[in-house]
């Protein structure tokens, strides 16, 4: 599969993405959410400056022909903080995909290295990732653990705090959130795009511990918050009911006044996105 085609998808998937609407306390096009230094068109911004690096990171994986996965992945995380300076460039220095270019770029990169030899498949794009990114979280957390002069993540704090590995583990895994997860759950929804892709993101945000959401909230006591307001949602009909959208409403002002995002779960809607359309399921 051309790195081309692959970089156009991930580019759709972001736009995608920041188009569903309405996110609790996310960039959509009616409000910023809980993000008021963005909005939509921030967000087109970094999506149209990525498009390179995606195409990099594409070709990257087309054309490695080593046998250490580990070396693909670091020539990936190097196109990847590259990226990010060219996201806040375009953005006037606000992070709006930091997470997407993290993972999607791994994605992009194990697609075209598996497509070298293989027809797509998403199984078979997971065990590469999984191949490329074997002892990730105990490279990275076991260097930031002994280092204490860095300042910290949030990723890197909550993983002292509550042993949670949070984007470097379900990457590490394979984002099985996703290939087990929230692609499937993808493919089982009826409707229009827009309401299959809000009712996957409840579902996300329900069977993930969001890590942008815990920071927000400054405890990991909003999860069983969260997966109680996702319940209520989906039994008043989720996003084709009418009800459903005004309870999703509601809740977007509710994280609006407690500051809170589901940023975390977006990024992996970004990547559910990504496969269904590879695979043609959206």
């Amino acid at each position: 599969m051309a790195a081309q085609k692959l970089a156009q998808t991930a580019q759709t998937a972001l736009l995608y993405e920041v188009i569903v609407w309405p996110k609790p306390g996310l960039v959509d096009p009616v409000d910023s959410g809980s993000h008021q230094d963005m909005d939509i068109f921030t967000f087109m911004n970094s999506a149209v400056s990525l498009l390179p690096y995606f195409q990099a990171a594409g070709q990257a994986g087309q054309t490695f022909a080593g046998t250490d996965l580990w070396e693909l992945f670091q020539q990936l995380r190097q196109l990847g903080q590259d990226a990010e300076q060219t996201m806040f460039l375009a953005t006037n220095q606000v992070n709006t995909h930091k997470g997407a270019i993290f993972s999607l770029g791994i994605a992009v990169g194990a697609t075209a290295y598996y497509c070298q030899q293989h027809d797509f498949s998403v199984l078979g794009v997971q065990q590469v990732v999984r191949n490329m990114l074997k002892g990730l979280t105990k490279h990275d957390f076991n260097e930031q653990t002994t280092d204490f002069s860095q300042t910290l993540t949030a990723g890197q704090k909550q993983y002292r705090q509550y042993g949670m590995t949070g984007v470097r583990g379900e990457a590490e895994a394979g984002f099985p959130s996703v290939v087990q997860g929230s692609l499937p759950f993808l493919r089982r929804q009826t409707g229009y795009r827009q309401q299959r892709l809000l009712n996957t993101l409840m579902f996300l945000a329900a069977q993930t511990a969001d890590s942008n959401l815990i920071k927000r909230a400054q405890s990991v006591a909003v999860l069983p918050w969260i997966k109680q307001q996702v319940e209520h949602f989906f039994a008043l009909g989720g996003a084709r009911s009418s009800a459903g959208q005004d309870f999703l409403t509601d809740l977007n002002q509710s994280f609006i006044q407690r500051n809170l995002s589901l940023g975390g779960c977006a990024d992996l809607l970004i990547l559910t996105i990504y496969f269904a359309l590879l695979e043609g399921s959206l």
